[in-house]
């Protein structure tokens, strides 16, 4: 059987370059790229493709690309006397309710997990196979290789998966170039909601090997930085891909040149719920500890990238703003031998020095919130996670609304994490624990939006435990991926079984929600709907209180159609909308006020 077919289009992609420029806050200025896809394919179903024989890419028999610094100036860094934001105590919270706890895909060395859930599926993607499961963490697919979605393509690695909810299409990436061909991206977006239907496949080359990219979905484009020394800042033409034009181009240019401990790894904000408008800057966040040459105090910086498809040499990137911190170590004693295990002189790589995946985008009325996660070392080989909720009151000032240090008073260590918020404003973080008399496993933990700030107030419970200790070298996880859909979490990350690397699928919510299917989790009772066929209905009733709330309608882009002001009676709104003079497609409803919102999504036919 033919396995994908390449269209004629794809094959005469044009490589078209500007010598624009982008301009940086006060950084050297980089050149703007704009360039077609060199491949287009279409995949048949993949329901229909046959399971392939696991291949392991060059990526996971050597060594990390990532150096590490000779020199570090640590002596008069902060903190001295310990993490200011640590919190030691365990949360004391013990309702949170889990659902899905099964075995992932066996990876590579590592097997860098990612995940994401849908209304009906999770895909989970390692190292270097790919497989689509129920919300009961069934597997309802065969296990493929990556490449299944690129003809001639090698098994490189480094996927990531996202879920387009606004688009309800998945996203499916590998890099390429890691035997010594020319370096590059392959991205599939899905012609359906259906994850085992038809992709539209896309290959992008570069200049230099794009390592350990990190990916992010947004209003005009499929973001993505990697770890290099260029070609590390790039925009995808989402609509295009979605649309499955094989014209679809990317923007590429340089980051900024920004410190770093010898791990080059911004991140793009990846929107959950609702996008921003058209035209917001995509805001990529960098790690800065005053450790580094070069860095006065621990911080956040904020860097912006616009882009324009219309006129690409109008695109930019800049540094826009640097948010101190409460100080932290993100460097530990040695190259990248950071967590200790039981009975091994071998140290696993906590994957420091950076922000884990992901950054975390969310719309709130009146304000946004991005969620972040890195480790810190604690001293004596003992790591913990930082985490952050920076909020901006809708002008793209950012700011930290809250921060912490997991990390209680034990002997174990807490790395390779990864937390996200859900549509009630609760924060859900999974990470793995080892330490001398632990095996590296997983767990989880989380906090209410309305519980005590800086402090994850849920117990810290189980995932897994682990086995053995991992030799013949320290790769660990690489990856660890927290998403959510509605109020439920899914988490993907590496934990060991009899010393060697295994990845685990996990779901659960923090609301209190008592059923398998709820992953919506609210009271409110909701519909929205079509009472006719130019007019969408919302009815809402249940609602806690009688406080005013706002009630918009967007596209899919984040576009805002029509906003109303809304005074509830007795806990109930109804309202319409007219949409005679609107396009076919997905728009989403979103209700709501500084307290609480809810955003639904409806398709105009």
């Amino acid at each position: 059987m033919q396995i994908l077919r390449k269209t004629a289009a794809a094959a005469a992609c044009l490589s078209l370059m500007y010598s624009a420029y982008a301009q940086e806050s006060s950084e050297p200025i980089n050149v703007v790229r704009h360039t077609q896809c060199v491949n287009f394919f279409e995949t048949p179903a993949i329901r229909d493709l046959a399971a392939q024989p696991q291949e392991f890419g060059e990526e996971h028999r050597g060594q990390p690309r990532r150096s590490y610094p000779a020199e570090i100036d640590q002596e008069n860094a902060l903190p001295q006397n310990g993490d200011p934001a640590r919190q030691t105590e365990y949360g004391q919270r013990s309702s949170a309710t889990s659902w899905v706890n099964v075995a992932g895909q066996g990876g590579g060395f590592p097997p860098d997990p990612s995940g994401a859930a849908g209304p009906n599926h999770y895909v989970q993607a390692v190292n270097t196979k790919w497989r689509v499961f129920n919300l009961q963490g069934q597997p309802i697919s065969s296990s493929f290789n990556l490449n299944s979605l690129w003809p001639g393509s090698a098994n490189a690695g480094d996927p990531i998966v996202m879920y387009d909810d606004l688009a309800d299409r998945w996203f499916i990436s590998q890099f390429k170039g890691t035997g010594g061909g020319t370096p590059g991206v392959l991205i599939a977006v899905s012609q359906t909601p259906d994850p085992e239907g038809e992709y539209y496949a896309y290959e992008f080359n570069l200049s230099s090997f794009p390592d350990y990219p990190k990916y992010s979905v947004w209003s005009d484009a499929y973001y993505m930085t990697a770890n290099s020394f260029n070609d590390n800042a790039l925009a995808f033409d989402r609509e295009k891909m979605i649309a499955g034009d094989p014209t679809a181009s990317m923007i590429d240019m340089n980051f900024p040149n920004v410190a770093n401990g010898g791990f080059r790894s911004p991140l793009p904000a990846d929107c959950d719920g609702w996008l921003p408008p058209l035209g917001t800057p995509n805001y990529m966040v960098v790690l800065q500890d005053d450790a580094w040459s070069g860095v006065s105090n621990d911080h956040i910086k904020i860097v912006e990238m616009s882009i324009d498809w219309e006129n690409p040499n109008n695109s930019s990137i800049a540094v826009t703003q640097q948010i101190n911190t409460e100080s932290f170590d993100s460097v530990f004693t040695g190259p990248w031998n950071d967590i200790e295990q039981p009975n091994s002189s071998q140290r696993l790589d906590a994957v420091a020095m950076i922000f884990y995946y992901r950054a975390q985008y969310r719309r709130w009325v009146g304000y946004n919130t991005l969620v972040l996660t890195h480790v810190v070392d604690l001293g004596g080989l003992q790591a913990g996670i930082r985490w952050y909720e920076l909020r901006d009151n809708d002008d793209g000032i950012w700011y930290i609304y809250q921060q912490g240090t997991f990390a209680p008073d034990d002997d174990e260590s807490r790395f390779m994490a990864s937390a996200a918020m859900d549509d009630q404003g609760n924060i859900g973080m999974g990470y793995s624990v080892a330490g001398p008399n632990t095996s590296a496993g997983l767990r989880f933990t989380g906090r209410m939006a309305d519980d005590p700030l800086g402090m994850m107030t849920y117990e810290e419970q189980t995932i897994i435990d682990g086995t053995g200790s991992q030799s013949g070298g320290n790769r660990y996880g690489d990856y660890a991926h927290m998403s959510v859909i509605g109020n439920r979490f899914w988490f993907t990350g590496e934990y060991l079984q009899s010393g060697n690397g295994r990845t685990r699928i996990f779901s659960f919510d923090l609301d209190g929600s008592t059923d398998v299917n709820d992953i919506f989790g609210s009271t409110i009772d909701t519909k929205v709907y079509m009472s006719d066929a130019s007019t969408l209905t919302v009815d809402v009733n249940a609602l806690s209180n009688d406080e005013d709330i706002v009630l918009d309608l967007f596209d899919y882009r984040g576009t805002l159609i029509e906003h109303m002001d809304i005074k509830p009676a007795q806990g109930s709104f109804k309202r319409t909308f007219n949409t005679s003079n609107l396009a076919a497609g997905v728009y989403l409803v979103r209700f709501g006020n500084k307290d609480f919102q809810e955003v639904k999504k409806v398709s105009i036919n």
